[in-house]
């Protein structure tokens, strides 16, 4: 019997420091409607927007995970990410008061405690899952970085890491359907090399970290200078090494590092926004490789069994009329080649193209076979996401939207007289200093018919 989605029963509230920006942040995890997916509201800024914690929104991989929409973005994700994905929270809003989620003891222990704590409330949608259906592969070879994700029935993962440590030495961990997430892996914390404490610093990161959040190792023997540096840096703390290990806190695990960064991988794949059946195999994981796997693997899913994620009802009110679009867009008639729009928000819009006998082009393509040319196809695509780049800005008649670049086009199947064009498109990256990407797809019914990867410009007309 299909699992049905998940989400909490009742909200929480988190405070802490945000380890790389060092701010005091207040965050609110609360229940979220079906499909919603993990969605992080910035409520300190106005208009309280929002970010949907998908791969296609991760801007910055340097130490931690950050996703970002426009100039608004949320840090340091990874740890919650992972409790909320891993304890079966499929839909939740994080509400966050700043740039940065805390840091807490440097593990998701405290997260997967107010998780149990609340409990789950089952939901009547679906879980949705993504099949793995080839293997997948990335490497760094320069940095003996490596990740595998194969087919499988169950999603799991094994890590493997050695950094050429004498004190860490090659480790391993594994998550698998019968790994109690909440004891044996949300517990583990952040490690860091002693040599890196300083440079951390130096590079303005680790505002927020103290002695009691992250595991230093000391792989090479250190001065009493050094160590003095270090208890400069934490005040308070008289700290010496042993065994390896500066002596702040105590191992929770023999492997507690090789766990922490499995967990850094179950939070960097919850971004693929839907869960997995496959097999993960990685390598001195890191999170710019995990999350440009779990890109590739958006991809694919994109490429397989495409379907429209937004059903059309002609009876339904739209959200632009043909009146609300000529608005927002410069076309007109007989360029005009989007009559409806049925879904928008701030990363992907969904409209209509009714295509009939009177459309000027069936003219002269083709007298006895009229076929939509496959470039204008791609013309009504563009117009749908023009309405997307421009509906958000307060004037947008002065406005126009140009392409720049068109990628990956592929047609499936013709468009004749009598077909429902479905558009759908969604930017693939925030959109920066007025260049948007986005990935488009046109159906006739459930038939993928026509798909691109657009870019273009929005610039300011002419006076």
């Amino acid at each position: 019997m299909a699992n049905k989605q998940k989400t909490l029963k009742a909200s929480f509230t988190i405070k802490g420091t945000g380890l790389h920006t060092g701010l005091k942040v207040t965050m609110n995890i609360l229940p979220a409607p079906a499909d919603t997916g993990i969605v992080f509201k910035r409520i300190d800024i106005e208009g309280e927007p929002q970010i949907q914690a998908i791969a296609e929104n991760v801007t910055d991989t340097s130490r931690s995970t950050t996703v970002a929409k426009g100039d608004v973005k949320v840090s340091t994700i990874e740890h919650l990410m992972a409790a909320l994905w891993s304890m079966g929270v499929d839909n939740a809003i994080v509400e966050v008061d700043g740039p940065e989620v805390p840091i807490m003891d440097g593990s998701a222990r405290e997260y997967a405690e107010k998780i149990k704590s609340v409990g789950l409330e089952e939901q009547e949608a679906f879980i949705q899952y993504y099949n793995v259906t080839e293997t997948i592969r990335y490497t760094d070879e320069e940095k003996g970085v490596e990740i595998v994700v194969l087919p499988d029935d169950e999603f799991s993962v094994s890590v493997h890491v050695d950094y050429g440590s004498d004190v860490l030495g090659n480790q391993y961990a594994t998550f698998d359907s019968n790994t109690d997430f909440a004891k044996e892996i949300a517990p583990c914390r952040t490690f860091v090399f002693f040599h890196e404490l300083e440079l951390l610093l130096g590079a303005n990161l680790i505002k927020g970290g103290d002695m009691d959040n992250a595991i230093v190792v000391v792989e090479h023997n250190v001065t009493e200078e050094q160590i003095e540096r270090v208890r400069k840096l934490f005040p308070g703390r008289d700290v010496e090494v042993k065994g390896g290990y500066l002596d702040n806190i105590s191992l929770r695990f023999r492997n507690e590092p090789a766990r922490h960064k499995l967990l850094d991988i179950l939070g960097d794949f919850a971004l693929m926004g839907l869960r997995i059946k496959g097999k993960v195999m990685a390598t001195r994981p890191g999170h710019k490789a995990n999350t440009d796997t779990v890109r590739m693997l958006r991809k694919t899913m994109r490429r397989e069994g495409v379907k429209p994620r937004y059903k059309y009802d002609p009876a339904k009110a739209p959200i632009y009329d043909i009146n609300g679009i000529m608005k927002l867009l410069p076309h007109r008639p007989p360029f005009l080649l989007v009559d409806r729009i049925i879904h928008i928000d701030s990363g992907s819009v969904a409209g209509i193209k009714n295509v009939t006998m009177n459309e000027p082009f069936f003219v002269g393509h083709f007298p006895s076979e009229p076929v939509m040319p496959g470039v204008l196809i791609i013309e009504a695509m563009a117009q749908c996401g023009g309405i997307l780049a421009l509906h958000e800005i307060e004037d947008p008649e002065n406005y126009s939207t140009y392409f720049l670049k068109i990628d990956e086009v592929k047609f499936k199947q013709k468009v004749v007289p009598g077909d429902t064009l479905h558009f759908e498109l969604e930017l693939t990256e925030p959109v920066r200093r007025g260049i948007v990407k986005m990935e488009a797809k046109a159906f006739v019914g459930q038939q993928l018919v026509t798909e691109a990867v657009l870019v273009a410009q929005v610039a300011k007309n002419r006076a």
